[in-house]
């Protein structure tokens, strides 16, 4: 039987071992310096911890991305940009080499383990938490977390109660509930004082209308420029690759975008979506483009002179979609033919009826406050001895592996802070 488990009692309790959690549980582990009677424990719900890990990035694992900046972020960029600053990309890179995980980047500019799997990622953080002495305990599921009559904290789960100094929440958000994060840390975090903004599913693909063409289409994909518009004005436009799917849409740009479409609908408002099949292209320039070619190869067929610019599959579907035939020579269309089928290229209206829900969602878009907290060690500024990291903070990221990287930088700043060590001097960014 450990100290721990004799005594029900120690310094810092991190409650979720996921990302975050993990990473929290090393750094102070690595700062407590092996000091006698330093005593860190690791509780989960999970009899396996770190699914989330296991199934990111196809089950790769993104760690991060070479280049990462608050506006990469949604949330309080002047706080987001001060907590980056205190662990980059560099440092996790650098971090992982020392636990053995060399990274790899790809012309997109992630980072990936060179070998491929994220079984490489959580091992290495698995055996450097037990290497340090960290008591892991798995299938304890927190239940209760209140402030101690004398002084920290007393946590409630499944197989009892434990004393701790300090308390690390990295419970996660509400996505892919069945890996263990399904929002009960929330619910810890508003007993005591804190609150949390709305929470919806982000960087999750989105459902279509079942009259939309999208199960003709499934498995294409192409380059788009999606723009949100929510109540009447335009909320996001990016470009990316969109992935048709039996369902409806995916692909990057879609999960990119997806966070202010299920945010508005969770309002109330008005949310719609439409798409640019011709990247950077307006109206006016792909009709002088459709005239010249009905000009300069008139018999050439509508789906045929389409697909000059966009896959066949597409341009056939497009096609019927504007009640046009497909095989109509390009110069018998008729104006107002021409017109359904320049505003279906340029300005594709997506119905989309909802998103594909929380088990298909990357991220949770909302939580708890960042003004909140302290950025510079993580702690809450309503309960000392708390702190709060990863997704369970309102700060969500695009695709790319940049979520990992606020995992691994809070997990760091609490880690430290919670060890009795304060925040590195000199990282404040005004």
């Amino acid at each position: 039987m450990s100290n721990v488990e004799a005594s029900g009692a120690c310094d810092v309790a991190v409650v979720g071992a996921g990302a975050a959690g993990l990473t929290a549980s090393i750094v102070a582990g690595e700062r407590a310096g092996g000091k006698t009677g330093r005593s860190i424990v690791l509780l989960d719900g999970a009899n396996r911890i770190g699914a989330k890990i296991l199934v990111s990035g196809g089950g790769r694992c993104n760690v991060t991305h070479d280049a990462v900046t608050p506006s990469d972020y949604f949330g309080n960029r002047r706080i987001i940009k001060n907590v980056l600053a205190a662990f980059s990309a560099a440092d996790t890179v650098e971090w992982f080499a020392s636990m053995g995980v060399t990274l790899k980047r790809e012309d997109t500019g992630k980072l990936f383990p060179v070998t491929d799997t994220a079984r490489t990622v959580l091992t290495a953080l698995v055996t450097r938490a037990r290497t340090l002495g960290i008591t892991i305990r798995t299938g304890h599921r927190v239940s209760g977390l209140e402030k101690s009559v004398s002084a920290g904290f007393v946590l409630r789960h499944s197989h009892g109660s434990l004393n701790a100094k300090n308390v690390i929440l990295a419970t996660g958000g509400r996505s892919i509930p069945r890996s263990g994060s399904d929002g009960f840390g929330y619910s810890l975090a508003r007993r005591l004082g804190h609150s949390v903004t709305t929470t919806v599913p982000a960087l999750v693909p989105l459902v279509l209308d079942a009259q939309m063409f999208h199960q003709s289409l499934s498995g294409l994909s192409q380059e788009i420029t999606m723009t949100t518009t929510v109540n009447g004005h335009t909320a996001d436009t990016r470009s990316g690759s969109l992935l048709w799917t039996h369902f409806g849409i995916s692909g990057p740009v879609v999960m990119d975008a997806s966070r202010f479409w299920t945010l508005a609908r969770e309002r109330g408002e008005d949310a719609f979506v439409h798409a640019n099949f011709l990247p950077g292209q307006t109206p006016e320039q792909v009709r002088a483009w459709f005239v010249h070619e009905a000009s300069h190869r008139p018999r050439r067929s509508l789906v045929n002179t389409l697909a000059l610019r966009v896959p066949e599959r597409f341009a056939e579907v497009l096609c019927r979609h504007a009640g046009c035939s497909p095989q109509q020579a390009v110069a018998q269309v008729c104006r107002a033919d021409r017109e359904r089928l320049i505003a279906a290229l340029t300005k594709l209206a997506l119905p989309i009826e909802r998103e594909r829900g929380w088990n298909y969602a990357e991220v949770t878009a909302g939580g708890v406050p960042l003004e909140e907290i302290d950025y510079r060690t993580m702690e809450s500024k309503l309960v000392p001895g708390l702190y709060l990291v990863g997704e369970i903070l309102d700060c969500d990221g695009r695709i790319g592996g940049f979520n990992f990287q606020w995992a691994w930088t809070t997990g760091f700043l609490a880690g430290r802070a919670a060890a009795g060590l304060g925040p590195r001097r000199g990282h404040h960014v005004a």
